[in-house]
């Protein structure tokens, strides 16, 4: 069944896993040409340096800078930037920052070792990538969150270097997000933005260095650029676009879930957000609620035509339902607003982030409640996980084979080597047996 605001479907009903499937496809084709401009974008600021980067920046975001100096902010500014916010403003930051980084703290790997009967030594030691690039969208959107989602981490493992990146159309500077910055430790921070920022983050020139690792969203020409640097530099993941899933029991008020829903549509057209539910009238409730409130938000345009396009109310028989077919969607953000939220739990295998209870709104999450928001999207959450601490962390294996270790391992490196026809590898190990 479909109504003019939403689809609505019914799993027990035949034809359904095709629907979802439908529902579900999201395939973002590649456009040749576009990738021919960002290859030339980066080819031009990989061979020319800060010259290219000063066109291009006076070029696409309409600025007059003359020389690389002018591309970066100093830190007094950006601390400025902190002591001019409004106490609510910078309250509210300071709360959502120390929640971050507390929740941070937890997701440090640490280094361990093992000995061996005859004194082999094995283990991992786990270090800091040392620098890191992190990109912020800018001009008039403000993402001050995002800010403090990927920096905190990043200075929680222990980067020695974050280099943050950030447009600013015509000049324009958003106060928040130059203060998220300043309290999330960013050591410096340019105002360049694009393929070209991307560009000049993984291979670096005479002003802005490069790094390892490159974090944070962007638009199309950001996240194709990031795609076609990768290997050079590290990535965090290619994002698609927000979704949100609600498992709902039928109990939660139907105006609260609506606007769960459209805490994700409002983010563009493309977004997606999706309630299943095992109470028909709770469906039809939702749906009333959607028509009602609709009119009265801001974004109103965008949501219905996400809405329209991608979103669905799916009618089931039970939870366990449910459950798998949350685990089949693998969303990015999965509400479990039911009564008994920790057993429902236990049956998600899937999803980036999982918000539990009839209170724990989706939006929490976005800016304060502690888990990182950049989170995996189109079902790459079978195999993905949120952006953490552990991102910014790599790991070493360690080896230390005593003299008898190394002769008796010797001995089976020396079989194995020979099998593949590896000479050399299988004399190395010899040379060592006693």
């Amino acid at each position: 069944m479909t109504n003019a605001l939403i689809k609505q479907l019914n799993s027990n009903n035949a034809g359904f896993d095709e629907q979802l499937t439908t529902l579900l496809a999201w395939d973002e084709k590649d456009d040749l040409e576009l990738h021919k401009q960002v290859l030339g974008i980066i080819s031009e600021v990989r061979n020319n340096g800060d010259k290219a980067l000063l066109t291009y920046t006076n070029r696409f975001d309409g600025c007059q800078f003359t020389h690389p100096e002018q591309l970066e902010l100093s830190p007094q500014l950006l601390k400025a930037a902190w002591e001019s916010l409004p106490a609510a403003s910078a309250n509210a930051l300071k709360t959502a920052a120390e929640r971050i980084k507390a929740y941070a703290e937890q997701q440090k790997l640490s280094s361990w070792h093992y000995t061996e009967t005859d004194g082999t030594r094995l283990g991992q030691q786990v270090t800091a990538i040392e620098k890191v690039g992190l990109y912020v969208p800018g001009g008039k959107a403000a993402y001050p969150s995002s800010v403090l989602m990927n920096a905190i981490p990043a200075k929680v493992a222990g980067v020695n270097s974050l280099i943050m990146v950030v447009p600013t159309p015509k000049g324009e500077t958003n106060q928040l997000v130059l203060a998220a910055a300043h309290i999330a430790g960013v050591d410096r921070l340019f105002t360049i933005g694009g393929a070209q920022a991307i560009a000049a983050l993984a291979y670096g020139t005479v002003t802005v260095p490069a790094v390892d690792k490159i974090v944070g969203p962007g638009n199309i020409y950001v996240a194709t650029a990031k795609k076609l640097v990768f290997g050079k530099v590290g990535i965090d993941m290619i994002a698609g676009p927000s979704e949100i899933l609600i498992i709902c029991d039928g109990n939660t008020d139907p105006d609260w879930i609506a606007m769960d829903l459209f805490s994700q549509a409002e983010h563009d057209e493309n977004a997606q957000a999706i309630l299943i539910t095992t109470d028909a009238d709770f469906l039809a409730a939702v749906s009333a609620s959607i028509a009602k409130l609709l009119p009265t938000m801001e974004r109103a345009d965008i949501i219905a035509q996400s809405l329209k396009s991608r979103g669905a109310l799916i009618l089931v028989k039970d939870l366990s339902t449910a459950a798998n077919i949350a685990n089949r969607i693998a969303p990015e953000h999965l509400e479990l607003s039911v009564e008994d939220p920790e057993t429902l739990c236990k049956a998600i295998r899937n999803a980036g982030a999982i918000f539990m209870g009839r209170y724990t709104a989706e939006a929490l999450g976005d800016y304060c409640a502690g888990p990182n928001h950049v989170l995996p999207t189109s079902s790459t959450a079978r195999f993905s996980s949120p952006l953490g601490v552990y991102d910014f962390q790599k790991r070493s294996s360690l080896i230390n084979c005593s003299a008898s270790g190394a002769s008796e391992l010797g001995k089976i490196a020396s079989v194995l080597a020979r099998g593949e026809g590896l000479t050399a590898h299988a004399r190395s190990a010899e040379y060592r047996i006693k």
